[in-house]
């Protein structure tokens, strides 16, 4: 058996390899993209780690699942497809969704723009909003150029969408009242 090292030096001039074997500078805006996602899945977990309802733990690990499955798509060059890849489905988005319709019939009208802030748990929720929308962001941008699947765009839309009535509810459970933007007169 052989030993996987983490470390290849293949970098070490500035580039890497999309899934395909094609060799692209770091900067490139693919590697930007799966990078953003991955970064959101880092902090998937640090919110999946705090204390949450069991039910929001299980859907941020099934979250993390779908964004690095997104990643993986990101990451394969323009006709790549490998057998083994995994892809995103209508039910994902739709997961979402109803996850987001269930928590909004316990949360109050949303009147005003709302700060961050109040508990962790609530920030870290509010931070993979802006990842993800960082993340979305990126994705757009290299939609105008490379052909990327619709699927993936569709799926972090909503999720952004999701990470902010999660920050909502997980608010609602502890107790902490949402902060209310006033804008200075």
């Amino acid at each position: 058996m052989k030993e996987w090292k983490i470390y290849t030096k293949g970098g070490d001039k500035g580039e890497t390899s999309l899934l395909g074997g094609r060799r692209v500078p770091k900067h490139h805006l693919k590697i930007e993209a799966y990078g953003t996602a991955d970064e959101l899945n880092a902090f998937i977990g640090l919110l999946r780690d705090q204390n949450i309802d069991g039910h929001y733990k299980d859907m941020l690990l099934e979250i993390q699942d779908r964004v690095f499955t997104a990643e993986s798509i990101l990451a394969c060059d323009a006709g790549c497809k490998p057998e083994n890849l995994p892809d995103l489905h209508d039910d994902d988005i739709l997961l979402l969704e109803n996850e987001i319709d269930k928590m909004n019939e316990a949360l109050p009208e949303l009147t005003n723009f709302i700060l961050p802030g109040g508990h962790p748990a609530v920030s870290y929720a509010h931070v993979c909003r802006c990842v993800c929308r960082r993340a979305e962001r990126i994705i757009t941008q290299l939609a105008e150029q490379d052909a990327i699947d619709e699927m993936v765009i569709q799926y972090f839309n909503r999720l952004s969408d999701y990470f902010f009535v999660l920050a909502r509810k997980i608010a609602l459970d502890l107790g902490v009242p949402d902060t209310i933007w006033k804008a200075r007169k």
